[in-house]
């Protein structure tokens, strides 16, 4: 069992979920509330990853931060240090190839919250950030969680993305589904088959968890009709 690469894994998906709970909660809002025309573009461009080959998303990374970009010079120039082959540039990275699955479960959830709610916590003076936080995540929270619990098994699971942005620096940049394919490429399937038990039963933990608690929940305003 590859214990480093576990922990890195899990260091990394704590992390990506933790920055798109703050890049993708607002963007699920603004999708959610939004009344722009072609928001349908925005939408798109957030589902992306869903249908785009991570090698191809891994490719394109890495020559918009190459060190002779002007994206990657500027990087280097504020950080002294290059994002390809980092674990920073593979959170960057992961972040972006899971954002659909943290912004379109917040999404759908924000818009099943009923609008009268909505207007009447304007009616009463709260502003938008208060609603937000008073009305509409506590109603969203099972969507939310989905999109937690999605962005961090897509996390743990990812294989292109690390190999094209990570490649495979032990201790650095070598997670889980990438030490385990260097297992089997060596044809040491016990290993492969011992770090793919763990990764299959932490996996299975988490969504039993994640039903569990969405089964419990109770809307607070129950339907009388």
């Amino acid at each position: 069992m590859d214990w480093t690469a576990f922990l890195l894994t899990l260091e990394l998906a704590a992390l990506v979920c933790l920055f798109l709970l703050i890049v993708g909660l607002p963007i699920a809002y603004w999708l959610a509330f939004s009344r722009w025309r072609w928001r349908f573009l925005a939408e798109a461009v957030v589902g992306l990853p869903l249908v785009l080959p991570p090698t191809v998303l891994g490719f394109y990374f890495l020559l918009a931060f190459g060190p002779q970009t002007l994206l990657g010079r500027g990087w280097a120039s504020l950080f002294h240090s290059t994002l390809p082959f980092t674990f920073p540039g593979l959170v960057f990275a992961s972040v972006l190839y899971s954002l659909p699955f943290m912004v379109q479960p917040a999404a759908e959830a924000f818009g099943s919250v009923d609008p009268k709610l909505v207007g009447a916590s304007a009616t009463l003076g709260a502003s938008r950030l208060t609603t937000f936080r008073r009305v509409v995540l506590p109603l969203s929270l099972g969507g939310v969680l989905t999109g937690v619990v999605l962005s961090f098994a897509h996390t743990l699971g990812e294989f292109g993305v690390v190999l094209m942005v990570g490649g495979n620096i032990p201790g650095h940049t070598r997670t889980v589904s990438i030490s385990i394919y260097d297992r089997v490429q060596a044809l040491d399937y016990a290993a492969a088959g011992q770090t793919s038990f763990v990764l299959l039963l932490l996996s299975f933990f988490i969504l039993v968890c994640v039903y569990a608690t969405n089964r419990r929940r109770r809307p607070l305003w129950p339907d009388l009709r």
